[in-house]
């Protein structure tokens, strides 16, 4: 059955998408839409990555509860630096030494920087021992790249990794 249906959750997403977006429920677009849902996740299968290991999925729940905390707090704290008194900011480019070496969970790691406002990953370095980060306003860099570690790096490795 994996063999012919690799991913039958994303199969059925392509399914129901491509009939939203036809509008329609006739026969042809029924069946045009399932050979795709089948088609596309078969020609793309060597593409995808395994599929990450979640060792500790209360760790992961918790993980996502303090990223969107972070969020919300962050998108206070941009307001108040865009919308506040002049105010002088103080941008820079950080260098992030890793210590995560699932691909995953970097992956992760740089998402959870981007989303947050105020910092974007810029960079990884080729040896994926380093993150260039973006932030906009920063006034103790040893604090940020300490927060990090301790607030998404940690947990990420504990979740992903052995």
């Amino acid at each position: 059955m994996r063999r012919w249906l690799p991913q039958p959750l994303l199969s059925l997403c392509l399914w129901l998408v491509w009939l939203l977006l036809a509008n329609t429920v006739a026969f042809g677009h029924l069946l045009l839409g399932g050979l795709l849902a089948l088609g596309l996740p078969l020609l793309t299968v060597r593409f995808r990555p395994e599929l990450p290991r979640i060792r500790h999925a209360f760790k992961l729940l918790r993980y996502l509860m303090v990223l969107l905390f972070d969020i919300i707090a962050a998108n206070l704290v941009v307001a108040r630096l865009i919308l506040g008194p002049a105010y002088q900011l103080h941008p820079a480019f950080i260098r992030l030494p890793l210590d995560l070496s699932n691909e995953f969970a970097i992956v992760m790691l740089t998402h959870a920087i981007s989303l947050t406002p105020g910092t974007v990953s810029a960079d990884l370095s080729s040896d994926r021992r380093t993150l260039l980060i973006h932030v906009l306003d920063v006034e103790d860099e040893a604090g940020l790249i300490a927060r990090i570690k301790h607030r998404y790096e940690q947990p990420l490795k504990e979740i992903f990794e052995c």
